[in-house]
């Protein structure tokens, strides 16, 4: 294995779902013992929410699995972030193309999570649905497929 693995979370506010799967794929590699191995984080792809914490909506729901956010803010994605990191990964379509525009690349390392699991389905926006059992789920199903990935290519033991 040649250095870390650098996996960037992208969603619109980096409020709830970017820091949903920042936080819950730090917890997985850390039951596993593979924390080492890795440097994740997450970002937004606007400036609305810039220096706010998580969204109690995400930290009550990762709250329920003994995982904290504490002293995470909102970031924003920076066109250095592309050389930063091995994964750029967004939430949702629309997540991706202003990667895309802000990175000023295509393709790559860019893609969204659910791609992992086989799907081009889109993470569902808790701020719009409320839902934040579903996007944990949905967001717990792409981390374990990144993972999965990771083991088969033999990037991590």
């Amino acid at each position: 294995m040649q250095g870390k693995i650098k996996i960037l979370f992208i969603c619109h506010g980096n409020i709830c779902r970017s820091p949903m799967a920042e936080f819950l794929l730090k917890d997985m590699v850390s039951r596993q013992g593979i924390a080492d191995q890795f440097v994740i984080a997450s970002a937004a792809t606007s400036r609305e929410e810039i220096g706010n914490p998580v969204h109690y909506g995400t930290r009550r729901k990762l709250r329920e699995y003994g995982i904290s956010t504490e002293g995470k803010y909102a970031v924003q994605l920076t066109k250095k972030d592309y050389e930063r990191y091995d994964y750029l990964i967004g939430m949702d379509s629309y997540n991706i193309r202003n990667m895309e525009r802000i990175l000023g690349h295509t393709g790559g390392k860019i893609c969204k999570l659910l791609e992992f699991a086989g799907s081009d389905a889109d993470v569902a926006d808790p701020w719009y649905t409320g839902d934040f059992d579903r996007t944990y789920m949905d967001i717990k199903k792409g981390c374990e497929a990144l993972l999965e990935r990771l083991r088969r290519e033999g990037k991590i033991q």
